[in-house]
């Protein structure tokens, strides 16, 4: 349990200042904290590595931590599992979207998990929190590529990708009605 807590304060500091996209300007920590509840609610994990790793899910593709720092502080196995599911900044986000698609099947079950818990709660910050400059088209958009990633996991866990296709459907129609 330190070492979750640990991971808490961690990434807290590492996202100290960080804002979301959504119109409501939420603190950076709100969303690891999301994907860590999602985690451990839907999916009842209760694996310190899995959990330790969710929450520092976006260290190294959004500060500017290294593996090193992450494997020092907790082990290598997380520092590995968060290198997975990290984006590289330095390619265009069209690029870094089709390799998300392309590489989520070779992703291992932890580093699987997470990234269904952090599609879950991305849906949910688009339809309630969309980015200020996004259009309707986009968050369409944005969603369909969701589901491209998540079909190439399928049966990784079957109550969070129920969640998501709860989310992603709910989101689907809200989007679709105020399309109309």
């Amino acid at each position: 349990m330190q070492n979750i807590f640990m991971a808490y304060n961690y990434a807290a500091q590492k996202h100290k200042g960080q804002v979301r996209k959504g119109n409501d300007k939420a603190p950076y920590i709100n969303h690891p904290i999301s994907v860590v509840h999602t985690l451990t609610s839907t999916g009842n994990v209760v694996d310190n590595a899995t959990i330790i790793a969710g929450i520092l899910h976006d260290v190294i593709e959004d500060t500017n931590t290294n593996p090193n720092e992450i494997a020092e502080l907790f082990s290598w196995e997380i520092a590995n599992i968060v290198l997975e599911i990290s984006d590289k900044k330095n390619i265009s986000s069209d690029k870094r979207k089709a390799m998300q698609i392309f590489n989520a099947s070779k992703l291992t079950h932890k580093a699987k998990l997470i990234r269904i818990a952090d599609k879950i709660c991305n849906v949910r910050d688009i339809i309630d929190f969309p980015p200020r400059l996004w259009n309707i088209q986009r968050r369409i958009n944005y969603l369909l590529w969701t589901k491209k990633v998540l079909d190439e996991i399928k049966g990784t866990h079957i109550d969070l990708e129920n969640l998501y296709l709860e989310v992603f459907n709910e989101g689907m129609l809200t989007l679709k009605a105020i399309n109309e």
